[in-house]
């Protein structure tokens, strides 16, 4: 046998871990409390005076029961029936009507906490500089389960605390009770509830571990499941006939959590058969004594009556008791994860005192700047030195992946270079605020969104500030020469631009065609509103365009460049496009490749320079002069 020496070392940290759980434990359920608390004490208190009352009376009601019954078997003494079986009735009546006071004050509870976890969840996830945390399946899955949690968990711990002081109250009175009559059977029935607790915790953790294993496989049922519900999506599934291919691999899915869940459920199912065996022979056996004992005149009827009321009120407690821990223990360990992305912290490091950001007046300087996603991708910026002087338009060429929009979303401060530096009139940019900066630049991106909202509101959403400035708003439409389209719309600037969401005074929600007031835009027409939201963030020191005319007609581009042309005028700005002849007037052209800058000059420079912009200005041209454009979408990426 190993010495009292040899095993202390073991001890000591199962005690140290032990120790850590519960003081995690604690916190956890004083976070949860404290959220449910604020967003509505007077219901917490509420449901904790319910569940006082519903461990005291039944207790109660069993007493009186028993007083009944002997007043009724003991000759003469029924001067006192009617009193005791009012206060019996009265007892029985609130026992009826606490369940319904105590629903509502739950349900509303939770309700209103729901709405308060997801605004703070949100907030948090509003508070994340960058992208890179979006980017992590971890996180998404992360989100996903504290989001769940967040709308459900704050309120089930409240319930479950509550559940739980009630329990304890209750079996503590009918313990009492019990061991007024028998001190062995209570001593009996306390005993055959601690398997059941034990097992009930250790299945509750169980459940929350399954939870996260099969999130993964949540995940991609639920992208398939939006892929084959998306208007987006549904017009190359049905030319390529691929539904099929994706409800099966949604199938799979399915199958792999429901295996994972089955296997939960049957582990669940064989202890709580076990324990409900233990529990029935327990409470048989007390029937049994009760009811020799009284045969032989040590009981009488009403203590019979008070005995079996007691052993099935504790029972019935006791399981009350090991099911409200066990679902306020499940529902705390996936309320962690609520607390994990609160507690995250940034993705991107902010200064405590950052330094002011004021207007550029030098320019932005890229130096030495290396940049990859993660450790595991390639670099996709490798040593790059670029000065963007201010009042300059700089434009980036290269074929897909070389690394334009990385360099761009550095610009902008979504990711921070690995090695380097981005400097802001000679300030590094991660010394600034990182809405400050922002504030200071105006950007159209390639993938830009398409909100289910109203024409209005997809420009506003540029800059709201000026959300109620239609004058503004106007303007800014008839500079990305957008504003003809989305007056004639059936609403105007208020047609909601969506089948899913059509007008709230709209009766046909159906959304087909025809069907409700919204009315979505073709690509150019959306890149055109995309173009307004620019337009409408006014004059910004620095204005990004990534592609700006990539899905309008060549009539429209042609307009639309002309027009960017006087909005860049006299302001620093950075292109990004395919097309060489929207970008051959820039200041300075920026040629990357892998990462690196391979060229840079004006467009006279590069042509006579005869290197890689050369070639690919004149395939482009080449194509243009014989109306085809794929050769450049070859060459240039």
């Amino acid at each position: 046998m190993p010495s009292t020496a040899d095993s202390e070392p073991l001890r000591v940290p199962k005690l140290a871990a032990l120790r850590t759980a519960i003081q995690g434990t604690a916190r956890a359920t004083a976070d949860a409390t404290a959220l449910a608390w604020s967003a509505g004490r007077h219901l917490v208190l509420a449901q904790a005076a319910v569940a006082l009352l519903g461990a005291v009376l039944p207790v109660a009601a069993a007493w009186l029961s028993k007083d009944t019954l002997d007043l009724i078997a003991a000759p003469g003494r029924h001067s006192g029936l009617l009193a005791v079986g009012s206060a019996l009735a009265g007892a029985g009546l609130l026992i009826g009507l606490l369940p319904h006071a105590e629903r509502y004050a739950r349900e509303e509870s939770q309700r209103r906490t729901g709405l308060l976890a997801q605004d703070r969840l949100f907030a948090a996830i509003e508070d994340l500089v960058g992208l890179s945390r979006f980017e992590d399946p971890a996180f998404i899955d992360r989100l996903r389960l504290a989001n769940q949690a967040g709308g459900v968990g704050p309120g089930a711990v409240v319930t479950g605390v509550v559940g739980i002081g009630r329990g304890v109250l209750m079996s503590a009175g009918f313990v009492i009770s019990l061991a007024a009559i028998s001190p062995w059977v209570a001593v009996a029935v306390m005993l055959s509830a601690v398997p059941a607790l034990i097992a009930e915790l250790a299945l509750a953790r169980r459940r929350a571990a399954t939870m996260w294993r099969i999130a993964p496989s949540v995940r991609r049922e639920l992208f398939f499941q939006h892929l084959l519900t998306s208007v987006q999506a549904a017009k190359e599934l049905r030319l390529f006939a691929a539904g099929r291919h994706l409800r099966d691999r949604m199938a799979v899915e399915r199958r792999s959590a429901n295996l994972a869940q089955r296997d939960m459920d049957r582990r669940e199912l064989a202890g709580q058969t076990g324990l409900a065996l233990v529990t029935a022979v327990t409470a048989g056996a007390a029937l049994l004594w009760a009811l020799a004992a009284a045969g032989q005149g040590r009981l009488t009827v009403g203590d019979v009556s008070l005995l079996i009321g007691s052993v099935a009120g504790i029972q019935g407690a006791l399981s009350g008791l090991v099911t409200e821990v066990s679902t306020a223990h499940q529902q705390l360990l996936v309320f962690g994860h609520f607390r994990a992305v609160l507690a995250g912290g940034p993705d991107l490091p902010v200064a405590a005192k950052p330094s002011p950001t004021p207007a550029l007046r030098r320019g932005i300087e890229l130096r030495g700047v290396w940049f990859r996603y993660s450790d595991a991708h390639p670099w996709a910026l490798r040593d790059v030195n670029l000065s963007i002087p201010y009042g300059s338009s700089v434009a980036l060429i290269g074929r897909n992946g070389a690394g334009k929009s990385t360099l761009v979303k550095l610009l902008c401060r979504l990711y921070d270079p690995q090695r380097g530096a981005v400097l802001w009139d000679g300030v590094d940019v991660r010394d600034l605020d990182p809405a400050e900066l922002r504030e200071r630049i105006g950007a159209v991106f390639q993938d830009f969104m398409c909100y289910d909202l109203t024409a209005l509101e997809n420009i506003a959403l540029g800059d709201l500030g000026r959300a109620t400035d239609r004058e503004r708003i106007h303007a800014a439409a008839r500079r990305a020469a957008i504003h003809d389209t989305v007056a004639a719309l059936p609403r105007g600037y208020d047609t909601p631009l969506s089948r899913l969401f059509p007008a709230d005074d709209d009766d046909d929600e159906s959304g087909g065609a025809g069907g409700g007031s919204g009315m979505p835009l073709s690509g150019g027409q959306w890149q055109r509103l995309a173009l307004a939201r620019a337009y409408l963030r006014g004059e910004r020191d620095v204005l990004i365009l990534d592609e700006p005319s990539s899905g309008i007609d060549a009539e429209a581009e042609h307009e639309i460049h002309l027009r960017l042309r006087e909005l860049r005028a006299g302001r620093t700005s950075v292109l990004v496009s395919h097309r060489l002849g929207a970008v051959r007037d820039a200041d300075l052209l920026v040629v990357l490749e892998n990462g690196q800058i391979v060229e840079r000059g004006t467009h006279a420079e590069l042509i006579e320079a005869d290197g890689r912009y050369a070639r690919m200005f004149e395939t482009q041209a080449r194509a243009y002069a014989v109306g085809a454009e794929s050769p450049v979408r070859q060459e240039v990426g």
